[in-house]
């Protein structure tokens, strides 16, 4: 596996995550109370056996790459790293990454190096598990140029997904970008049969989408990317490819999400709540893994807590109500405070007791929610101080609302931003 190189895209500037995005890339947004998006496409690569790996970002990287130099540390003896790319300034190129293929143009050198057999390209903003061997199997044996991973989507999800047409040997010999209509579908499914006879259960999907996981042969990479000027993989790579050259198709059918905006996101990580979640945390042959923090066990004072993930260094107190939600690192909530179906990323710290001090005699709520206060249907980001008594429920409905200092409203879910205050009796 050393002659893989693997390459994990970071993403624009998040604006569909806003305010999520304000302070971080895309890939350092906490996931599951405890991770970051970029744990997962690493993770993966980690149990797959592929250690060699850069990650290409440009906005908001500085924690991003904090949290990649504290969790991804190599043996000096196994060669495996993790290393940021982010855009710079070379005598080759002075501008911005203009796309995610511009992205990998602008850093072929590091891909052209003699012991380089394959490239496996990955988004840093999806939630799935995935052995890559399997994908790198399939690409060898049907000596393809490019191999593309696939998911079986019924034809009411297509319409928000690249929906790819295939040969009988699983050659892909046709491709639309969300198709809108029954007779554009019409032209590109898939016979569930064939699925069905290639080891996977149909169901009655019959579109295979595009997951955005491409497994490239170096060379063919390197001769597309320096004789066009393509900018994107998704909406010009790949259908290119496909005129060209011999793109396969390598069939996935787990547990697979794009996080790209606030309610996907805000729907993948309460689905992790549940006793039945659709995409397990607990995997002992594929762990996920994250920054080591050496925190003190979560704590609870006669709380009551159902269907919620918990995690390390938190302090619930007596009369808490937690429902159906994930509490982050190092939260404290207050006694008598609810939390219903929301996501409380938790703090990056602990206030220490000078500091409580200083700032009750400042007017400021310590870290955490404050006794009484009611949240429900929202997303609290980190290191924010909630008050006594706060009300955040969305409860007249609004769909999107402008930003202020307390937060906003985006596809119906308030969001308090990272270190925002908010005062004893403030109501939403």
């Amino acid at each position: 596996m050393q002659n893989i190189i693997t390459l994990v895209l970071g993403g624009g500037q998040g604006t569909r995550l806003y305010p999520l995005t304000k302070y971080r890339s895309k890939p350092a947004v906490p996931i599951g109370g405890k991770y970051r998006l970029i744990d997962i496409p690493l993770s993966n690569c980690i149990n797959s056996g592929l250690n060699r790996c850069y990650v290409l970002t440009q906005f908001n990287s500085v924690s991003l790459h904090r949290h990649i130099r504290s969790t991804y540390s190599f043996d000096a003896f196994g060669g495996g790293f993790v290393e940021i790319l982010a855009a710079q300034q070379t005598l080759d190129n002075a501008a911005w990454y203009q796309g995610t293929a511009d992205a990998v143009r602008q850093n072929l050198r590091y891909i052209e190096q003699p012991d380089i057999d394959l490239v496996l390209i990955l988004s840093g903003d999806q939630l799935y598990r995935m052995d890559y061997r399997e994908m790198i199997a399939t690409h060898r044996q049907s000596k393809a140029d490019v191999t593309i991973s696939a998911v079986p989507v019924y034809p009411e999800a297509a319409s928000g997904l690249g929906i790819m047409r295939l040969d009988e040997s699983g050659r892909v010999i046709g491709f639309l970008e969300k198709p809108k209509t029954l007779k554009e579908l019409e032209h590109i499914r898939t016979d569930p049969a064939w699925i069905d006879a290639h080891g996977l259960d149909s169901r009655g999907r019959d579109c295979l989408a595009n997951m955005g996981i491409y497994l490239f042969n170096r060379d063919t990479l390197v001769e597309v990317l320096r004789k066009t000027d393509y900018r994107d993989f998704g909406k010009e790579v790949f259908p290119a490819s496909i005129r060209a050259r011999h793109v396969q198709v390598h069939l996935f059918d787990g547990y697979w999400e794009d996080i790209g905006t606030i309610k996907s996101f805000f729907e993948a990580n309460l689905e992790l709540t549940g006793s039945h979640a659709p995409f397990d945390l607990v995997s002992p042959g594929m762990p996920i893994f994250s920054r080591p923090r050496f925190l003190p066990p979560s704590r609870f004072d006669g709380a009551s807590v159902r269907q919620s993930l918990i995690a390390d260094g938190s302090l619930i107190g007596e009369g808490a109500v937690v429902e159906h939600s994930i509490i982050g690192l190092r939260c404290t909530i207050g006694p008598n405070a609810v939390i219903r179906d929301s996501i409380v990323m938790g703090n990056d710290f602990y206030d220490l007791p000078d500091a409580m001090q200083k700032n009750q005699a400042n007017g400021l709520p310590p870290l955490g929610i404050g006794e009484g206060s009611v949240i429900e249907g929202a997303i609290i980001d980190k290191n924010c101080r909630i008050g006594r008594n706060v009300r955040i429920c969305n409860e007249k409905g609004v769909l999107d609302s402008p930003e202020s200092a307390y937060g906003m409203i985006r596809d119906g879910i308030a969001v308090v931003p990272k270190q925002a205050t908010l005062p004893d009796d403030w109501t939403l």
